[in-house]
């Protein structure tokens, strides 16, 4: 797996103003042709290590035009985790928000149909990350967005609004999949900043490319309007610091709470990276193995 996401000085101030980064190429095509295959064998249910994802939104037999989410893949393919759990991934995240590491909080496995029938592939309504997990302190994610598909604003490609964390902090959507209108809590959230006309940034790039954002810029995706489905996989990373607050009823992930204790489990929540050389001793060991997963 070919994995290039080196942050610079520039990159940093962008990332602070604005709130994400563009990147025309953060996987090579080989890795790109890889992830398609894994990405269909999971949606399949053909789960290499035997486990189950913690989130599954869409199966065979169910309709067809809603865009397909999964949750933690990274635990039901190698593939995907090699990716998913790279140092490479921890580092940028880590960097561009000042952290002495960082970890996975989750990954999302995401596959939005094309225009079929006449009918789009579905919506994703515009939201920002770091509202779903007040169950961790910092309630901050950095999210590496990497596309597998040659994504258009036609084609439903993501699209941020530009300064947009630097913004009031709103609670979660109400309406995350297929809403009938991807941007109508975002209008609010836009005037309640007192921004008339946010600028929105599409990202326009071709397959191995994507985007790296600040869990708190608005973000979404229209409807896919193209032939071709709009393919990508998502790392959502907390600081390798964060900790479970109190509010641990509040989100799937805060299930893997130990009792009397605020650590996150590093077999739940893997530490990718941190300045210190540190990370999860059990990652590059498991990527590599042709295991179940509770034998690995």
């Amino acid at each position: 797996m070919h994995i290039t996401l080196d942050i610079t000085d520039d990159d940093i101030a962008a990332f602070a103003r604005d709130g994400f980064l563009l990147r025309d190429r953060i996987v090579d095509d080989a890795t790109v042709d890889a992830l398609r295959t894994a990405m269909t064998r999971t949606f399949d249910g053909d789960m290499d290590t035997g486990l189950q994802p913690d989130e599954v939104n869409w199966r065979p037999g169910n309709d067809p035009h809603v865009t397909r989410q999964i949750c933690n893949g990274w635990k039901s393919n190698r593939t995907l985790a090699a990716v998913l759990l790279s140092p490479e991934v921890g580092k940028a995240c880590a960097r561009l928000n000042t952290w002495p590491g960082a970890r996975i909080a989750h990954d999302n496995i995401l596959w939005k149909p094309p225009l079929a029938d006449g009918k789009p592939g579905g919506a994703l309504g515009m939201h920002q990350d770091s509202a779903f997990i007040v169950w961790s302190d910092p309630s901050l994610m950095c999210t590496v967005w990497i596309a597998l598909d040659d994504v258009t604003q036609e084609g439903g490609t993501m699209e941020f609004a530009r300064g947009s964390h630097l913004w009031p902090k709103e609670a979660a959507i109400s309406r995350f999949h297929d809403p009938a209108d991807y941007k109508d809590e975002f209008r609010i959230a836009a005037a309640n900043a007192g921004v008339a006309d946010p600028e929105m940034v599409p990202v326009e790039v071709r397959a191995g490319g994507g985007s790296i954002h600040h869990g708190w810029t608005w973000h979404g995706s229209g409807p896919n309007r193209c032939g071709n489905p709009r393919r990508s996989i998502v790392a959502h990373c907390l600081s390798s610091a964060a900790e479970f607050t109190d509010e641990v009823g509040i989100g799937v992930y805060s299930r893997y709470k130990r009792p009397g204790s605020p650590e996150m489990d590093p077999g739940f929540f893997p530490v990718l990276w941190t300045e210190a050389g540190e990370r999860s001793d059990f990652i590059d060991g498991y990527v590599q193995s042709s295991k179940l997963w509770h034998a690995a």
